[in-house]
């Protein structure tokens, strides 16, 4: 696929802490003009519908932050949302699993170009052993799925996550047939990432359980104290969506990223990796965006590059305005198709006041 040249990772300022217990903070620059923006987007009879947080972190401090809305429950009101309420990713976790198999590769313990270590495709003439690691990060690998959020339509991702293959994740994705030759296509799946999660977990077994590998090399490291991750009955975090944690904590994720994988001088994810997460390698006929891997890109003048989740969740990350933009909610899907102009306006009011 043609693209652009990437444009380059910002480094931290010299003068700016990276986040420790709290986050740096600043004014908005002179002349940024995103009140209405943000008006629109909390305003709960807009087509974004609910917002639970925004934060804008520009050259390494959080220069926005606004929070609205109750948690859902089935009880109730549920508790009142502020900067210390951990919130669902959805999908965004996907891109943190990027992240992990990042680290894992370059201890060694996994090839991307290999065959995808899956024991359910171990039997002699099973056409799903030529699938690569490589094809299930790019969201290639020939796999028959169905990404439908409904109850009522067949649905392999309710199932997955909410049905039969709640306990066992990866065990149902693995079960998946092949529906075309693996690097032909791209399909997003949820079960991809949990089968990429499972390949994770056995390549750690058995001196490391991958939520402690999640926790102490990148969790802990980059200070995401509020980030809990769900492991299923059969240990496998499940990656496709279950990470909570704080819009701020989000943030330090995406600073991560804009850092090129470093933080505090210490380099957390291997040289290269967020250019391979922000190069594309596909487009999604569904919505039109380009995707490369495990993460979304942009076709901004800004380099963007974005995670994406269910009902709105994001975490853009903005290279050539040295920017990160998280947004948390609960928006359908007319809102949902807006928000990537909604986040676009928002690097224009920065970009016109540079």
């Amino acid at each position: 696929m043609k693209q652009a040249p990437l444009i380059a990772l910002p480094p931290q300022p010299e003068a700016t802490p990276y986040p420790g217990a709290d986050w740096p903070t600043a004014e908005l620059p002179k002349g940024v003009e995103i009140e209405a923006l943000l008006n629109e987007m909390f305003d709960p009879e807009s087509v974004f519908h609910e917002t639970f947080g925004v934060v804008i972190v520009h050259k390494g401090e959080v220069v926005a932050q606004r929070y609205a809305n109750r948690l859902p429950s089935f009880a109730g009101d549920g508790d009142e949302i502020t900067n210390e309420t951990p919130l669902l990713s959805w999908s965004l976790a996907k891109s943190m699993l990027h992240a992990v198999i990042g680290m894992i590769v370059s201890d060694g313990r996994l090839v991307l170009d290999a065959p995808a270590p899956v024991d359910a495709w171990s039997k002699p003439g099973d056409p799903r052993q030529s699938i690569r690691t490589a094809d299930l990060l790019a969201m290639r690998d020939g796999l028959k799925w169905s990404e439908v959020y409904s109850v009522d339509a067949p649905s392999d991702v309710v199932a997955m996550l909410f049905g039969e293959g709640r306990d066992d994740v990866a065990g149902f994705a693995e079960k998946s047939p092949a529906e075309a030759p693996p690097n032909s296509r791209y399909a997003y799946s949820s079960g991809t990432s949990n089968i990429l999660s499972a390949i994770a977990s056995h390549a750690l077994a058995p001196e490391t359980r991958i939520d402690e590998f999640l926790q102490s090399r990148l969790l802990d490291p980059i200070g995401m104290s509020s980030a809990r991750a769900t492991i299923d009955e059969a240990g496998t975090w499940v990656a496709s969506t279950f990470v909570y944690a704080t819009a701020l904590d989000f943030a330090r994720f995406g600073l991560l990223y804009l850092r090129d994988g470093v933080w505090e001088g210490k380099r957390i994810l291997p040289e290269g990796w967020v250019d391979h997460a922000r190069t594309p390698l596909s487009r999604d006929e569904a919505n039109g965006h380009l995707y490369g891997n495990h993460w979304w890109v942009t076709e901004d003048p800004y380099g963007s590059f974005w995670a994406n989740g269910h009902e709105g969740q994001s975490i853009l990350v903005c290279p050539a305005l040295d920017l990160v933009l998280v947004r948390i909610g609960r928006t359908g899907d007319e809102g949902c198709a807006l928000l990537p102009a909604w986040r676009e306006a928002i690097l224009d009011a920065f970009a016109a006041a540079d």
